[in-house]
This record gives structure tokens, C-alpha cells and sequence, in this order.
């Protein structure tokens, strides 16, 4: 009897033996599948950036990579989520997305707000509600939100400026910001790169020609706006500072254009010097209460550092090389305006 049950107990034990198998099989290829589920690769290559907007809920993110289809296996990516614990960690910004990005490396990013900073590039805005509507384009804060503390005496005060010279405070030039930079704090670093703009070498300069940092800035403006050319920048800053330091009228183009509010404007009629403004030159003596444009770096090292002459006068060249005629005398000038008015005529330009 004993011999009859050996190949019943062999055969048991193979069946126990294939059994385990099958089960460590089994549960290895669970693992596997466990594991590239949760931890394989899982973002998709439809999006560039994930933003997050402040005050977002883990369901809000949840919602927003579902709808633009960021990751392959949503339901992957939320319960590793709450393994992780990340519905409770959620903060905002712009983050870079990676083809390929597994669950956990893709949740780690957002929990450690490992966000990528947007360079904004400044420059060639002619006004604040302009610079607001660019910023508002790159970053969370809209236009309204930043124009309204621009706006606000109350608030600029602090600056030690106003609500006419405020925009002088933008630079032209790249800066680093994140994506979630309130409205309030993009502007005060913007003071503080301005600040560090004004050294004590600069403010000295300023101070010699009895101008304020904003006033150079504003003044620098209409250098700006009547300089085509970099190089002429000094001479046209010095007629100006002539005429400042005489008592004189600036009598400058672009604030005339800037006070219509039509800088579709190519040349300037007698209509046009009347227009009812505190920004029209021909009208009101000194500088206009804030800058007509954002002036270049250029232009203000012209204004701190002008060529001196006696020039009190100066006309478009009528070969409209973008350079100018200037003059000491009045004579002299209208000599050259009438030269620069033929020439228009010559053209047909009316307006």
C-alpha cells in the first residue's frame, strides 16, 4: 500500500510545487503591472507647461490635467497623489512638463513647487495700461489688477512718485519672474531693479543737472521718442536741457502726439499744438508730469551724460535719414524747418 501512495505524494507535490509558481508568477506580474502603473512613465507630450492657478484645489489640478490630457492614466496619477499626499500640498505656478514623466517624479515636482521662472523681456511700451496687458499675458495677475494699483496715489506713494511718473520705474530688460507673482509684489521688485539702477553715481548726475531720477526718466522719454539714431541721443538731450536751464518751452513733438492720444500722427499741425493737455510742451513750460514712452537705458545715460552745446533748436533733416538739423538761432531754424516742411510736401504727407 505504501508503494501505491509514492507517485500520489510525487504527484501532490508537483502540484503544490506549480501552484507556487503560478502564485510568485502571478504576483510578480501584478508587481509589474503596479508598478508601471504607478511609478512608469505617465505624462504626455500635449501640453508644455501646467499651470496652476493660487488658491487651486488638488481637484482643480485633478480637473485641469484631465481636460488637456497631460497624463495617459488619470486614475494612476490620483491615487499616487494621495499616497503621496500631495492633495493637501498643493501650490501654484508654471510648471514644465516632461514626455515620459512618471507619477511620482511628475508629483514631486508639484509638491516641491519646483516651478520655471518666465523671463519676461520689458521694453518699446509706450504706456502702463500697455505693460499691464503684456505682464498680464505672461503671468497669473491680469491687467486690471496691476493698473489699479498703479493707479492708486495711495499706493505708489510709497515709491516716492505719483500716478503720472510712476511708469518710470520700468526699465527696459529681461527680468525672472514666477508665474504666480502677485500683481503687488511684481511691482515692487520692479522698484527694486530700479533702485538698483539709480546708484549713488547716477542719482549725483541727476542731481548736478537739478533733476530728479524721475525727471531724467521723463525727459529721457522724449530723447527717445525724437531719436532714431543712439548716437544723436546726447546732442538732443543737451538742446533740451538748454532750453530747461533758459526758461524755454520744450516745444517737444512727442509730447504733443502723446497729449492727442493718435500716434498714427506723422507730422504735427497748428491744431495739433493746441491740444488741451498738462503733457503738450508748447503749451505748459518744464517737463511733462510723467513720460510720454518707456525710455531706453540709452536714452537715459544721454540725459545724465549730454554733449554740451549751444543748440536751442533742432528739425527732422529733410533727407529723412532720422537725423536731425540743429540750430542756435531762431533764423537758423526756420531755415531748416521750412528745408523739412518742403520736403513733406514733396511727399504728400499730410498728417
Amino acid at each position: 500500500m505504501d508503494q501505491q501512495q509514492k507517485p500520489a505524494s510525487g504527484g501532490f507535490k508537483k502540484f503544490i510545487i506549480a501552484f507556487i509558481i503560478l502564485v510568485i508568477v502571478g504576483l510578480g506580474a501584478t508587481g509589474i503591472f503596479y508598478y508601471l502603473r504607478f511609478f512608469g512613465p505617465n505624462v504626455t507630450d500635449n501640453e508644455e507647461y501646467l499651470y496652476i492657478k493660487t488658491g487651486s484645489t488638488f481637484t482643480d489640478v485633478y480637473n485641469t490635467i484631465k481636460e488637456q490630457h497631460i497624463v495617459k492614466d488619470t486614475f494612476a496619477f490620483a491615487a499616487t497623489a494621495q499616497s503621496m499626499e500631495y492633495p493637501a500640498k498643493v501650490k501654484p505656478g508654471k510648471y514644465r512638463l516632461k514626455e515620459g514623466m512618471g507619477n511620482r517624479a511628475f508629483i514631486n515636482m508639484l509638491k516641491a513647487g519646483n516651478q520655471e521662472p518666465v523671463k519676461l523681456t520689458v521694453r518699446g511700451l509706450r504706456l502702463k495700461t500697455q505693460l499691464a496687458a503684456f505682464v498680464s499675458k505672461q503671468l497669473e495677475p491680469d491687467s486690471l489688477a496691476i493698473i489699479r494699483l498703479l493707479d492708486s496715489a495711495q499706493y505708489v506713494e510709497k515709491f516716492g512718485l505719483n500716478t503720472d511718473n510712476v511708469y518710470v520705474m520700468f526699465l527696459p530688460n529681461t527680468y525672472e519672474f514666477y508665474w504666480n507673482t502677485p500683481a503687488d509684489k511684481f511691482i515692487d521688485k520692479m522698484y527694486a531693479y530700479y533702485n538698483e539702477f539709480w546708484t549713488p553715481e547716477r542719482k549725483a548726475k541727476a542731481q548736478a543737472l537739478n533733476l530728479t531720477p524721475a525727471q531724467v526718466s521723463i525727459l529721457a522719454s522724449i530723447v527717445d521718442w525724437e531719436a532714431l539714431h543712439d548716437d544723436e541721443m546726447p546732442t538732443i538731450a543737451g538742446l533740451y536741457l538748454n532750453r530747461l536751464r533758459v526758461g524755454k518751452k520744450l516745444q517737444a513733438d512727442p509730447t504733443v502726439i502723446f497729449a492727442t492720444g493718435d500716434f498714427t500722427i506723422k507730422r504735427v499741425l497748428n491744431r495739433h499744438l493746441v491740444t488741451n493737455s498738462p503733457y503738450n510742451t508748447y503749451l505748459h513750460e518744464g517737463l511733462p508730469p510723467g513720460p510720454v514712452m518707456m525710455p531706453s537705458i540709452n536714452a537715459i545715460k544721454a540725459v545724465l551724460d549730454p554733449q554740451k552745446s549751444d543748440y536751442i533748436y533742432m528739425c527732422a533733416k529733410e533727407d529723412f535719414s532720422g537725423y536731425h538739423n540743429f540750430a542756435v538761432t531762431e533764423a537758423e531754424h526756420l531755415k531748416n524747418a521750412r528745408r523739412f516742411q518742403q520736403a513733406l510736401n514733396e511727399r504728400n504727407i499730410k498728417k
